[in-house]
């Protein structure tokens, strides 16, 4: 898409978890004025459902692949894909698993033939696909296979961004995982994509250690010493701006935090409580290192929420409007 162009980005929405509530927040999207085309990819009855259950005024209409200049107010378009079984909000079905995963399929293929300049995910539920005779660790695994490539997640909220060394392992699994190579593969992620898709010149990434008090000198485990120091400073001499490696408890503190462009901390619940305490329902997930842009929520499908039209789509919102943004600035 040429910077000169005046089509909206194409966004492809993926309705998640069919029991969640995916496509409500999804339907909530229409209602804004956001400058972006919203094409829909899943079951165009469960999107229209949905919106009648938040008293939205949607005109559902399917794709034809045409860019447009200026959306309807109230319209979305849609990739029809159809449930496997009717499914009911907040109930669960190992059927809808091979659904969930065409969705995605369809919106990742989508974007890496040009079709689509983005996809914006909504929440899947990791244990049912998986209940379904999919191996399924998450979005971000998913679409690196897809689109075969590495990548790293990172979560972004107003004034804080933090990636993550490790994504969905087990705790117990993440200090083998922690290595010299990992690192390097992550934090050369993360630098491009901050420079490149977020316009920032020279970013400053702050690196988290993984033990307490960033290993005390070695007294509280020595992957700071062994493996975490000598990749950042290999990493330095590349020209590559970092801090670290940092005591965690202290590295979030708001006089800490000036300066700093992303975090990048060991594992998952290292950095993500302290992203989603300051920033939740506003906060963002960006998979960086794809050949396209993709979006996320910062939470889960939400089953308890699911059909009572009380499902709160900020989150939702703020990924559609990053994930326009982004496109737009690598067109």
């Amino acid at each position: 898409m040429s910077a000169e162009r005046r089509w909206l980005p194409r966004l492809a929405l993926t309705l998640g978890e069919p029991a969640g509530i995916g496509a409500e927040i999804v339907t909530a999207l229409a209602a804004t004025d956001l400058a972006a085309d919203l094409i829909a990819i899943g079951d165009a009855d469960l999107l229209r459902r949905a919106a009648a259950g938040r008293n939205i005024g949607l005109h559902v209409q399917p794709d034809d692949g045409q860019w447009i200049e200026q959306r309807p107010a109230g319209s979305m378009r849609c990739v029809h894909l159809p449930l496997a079984v009717p499914c009911t909000p907040g109930k669960l079905d190992k059927r809808n698993a091979a659904y969930v995963i065409a969705m995605l399929a369809r919106a990742a293929d989508g974007c890496l033939e040009g079709e689509f300049d983005a996809v914006v995910t909504a929440p899947v539920h990791k244990g049912i696909v998986n209940e379904g005779g999919f191996a399924f660790s998450g979005h971000t695994e998913f679409f690196a296979d897809r689109a075969n490539c590495n990548v790293a997640m990172l979560l972004a909220a107003p004034g804080l961004r933090v990636a993550l060394a490790t994504t969905h392992l087990p705790l117990a699994d993440v200090a083998p995982a922690i290595s010299a190579a990992r690192l390097v593969r992550i934090l050369r992620i993360v630098h491009n994509d901050l420079r490149h898709r977020f316009g920032i010149a020279d970013p400053n990434i702050a690196v988290l250690g993984l033990n307490p008090h960033a290993g005390e000198g070695g007294h509280l485990g020595r992957e700071e010493i062994d493996i975490i120091a000598p990749t950042l400073e290999a990493l330095r001499a590349e020209g590559i701006r970092l801090e670290g490696p940092l005591s965690a408890d202290t590295a979030f503190l708001p006089a800490k935090r000036a300066g700093v462009d992303a975090y990048l901390a060991m594992y998952h619940d290292q950095g993500l409580p302290v992203l989603k305490a300051l920033g939740f329902g506003s906060a963002v997930n960006v998979t960086l290192g794809l050949p396209f842009v993709r979006t996320s929520v910062d939470h889960g499908t939400a089953l308890e929420l699911a059909g009572t039209g009380r499902a709160d789509p900020a989150s939702m919102i703020a990924a559609a409007q990053m994930a326009a943004k982004l496109a737009a600035s690598s067109a």
